[in-house]
């Protein structure tokens, strides 16, 4: 059994990264507890409005349903996978192009404060997956899939083993999408 997983930290890419494997065919696993809105017009792809965190601190979540398929866990919850076997797609981008974009979402926040917070959460996450055994993962930079989606896609779907219609899933890259550009 194989847990596929996308991951980063909020407002990172996930949503379009998910959009991107179930475009491309694979099998992804969300449901409609999060509409789409502004911020995301396309979906957000995740279970349970992305509250599964705390059943993952629990043990309650139940992998096996969703063996063989794409779920969206944030950087955070993935401290809490249970031994297994896992493939994870990690987006990162720029910090400050999250912060404008959790600014946009939720109004004021003290970015001061925030940015080391995010910047460490991304280290500490990227270690963790470093030295489990069980996992594998590949990091995808929000700002490469915008600039050159072929080029991300093909390589994510070497990751992958080929799973991915890579013409298809090339088309969910949506550069208008991109509000929050700080780095070209």
């Amino acid at each position: 059994m194989v847990n596929y997983i996308v991951s980063g930290l909020e407002r990172s890419g996930t949503s379009m990264m998910m959009q991107i494997l179930y475009r491309g065919g694979a099998p992804v696993a969300f449901d409609n507890s999060r509409k789409p809105d502004y911020h995301n017009p396309k979906g957000y792809f995740e279970l349970e409005g992305g509250k599964i965190i705390n059943r993952l601190m629990e043990g309650t979540f139940p992998f096996e349903k969703y063996d063989g398929k794409f779920i969206k866990i944030t950087a955070y919850g993935l401290k809490f996978l249970p031994k297994g076997n896992y493939k994870i797609i990690y987006m990162v981008r720029n910090i400050d192009e999250i912060l404008d974009s959790m600014e946009k979402m939720s109004g004021p926040i003290n970015r001061e404060e925030e940015r080391p917070l995010l910047e460490k959460l991304n280290r500490i996450t990227i270690k963790l997956m470093d030295e489990r055994e069980d996992i594998d993962y590949i990091i995808v930079r929000y700002n490469d899939v915008i600039k050159n989606p072929r080029k991300e896609i093909e390589r994510v779907n070497e990751f992958l083993g080929g799973m991915l219609n890579v013409s298809e899933a090339v088309k969910a890259v949506d550069p208008k999408l991109y509000r929050n550009v700080r780095e070209r």
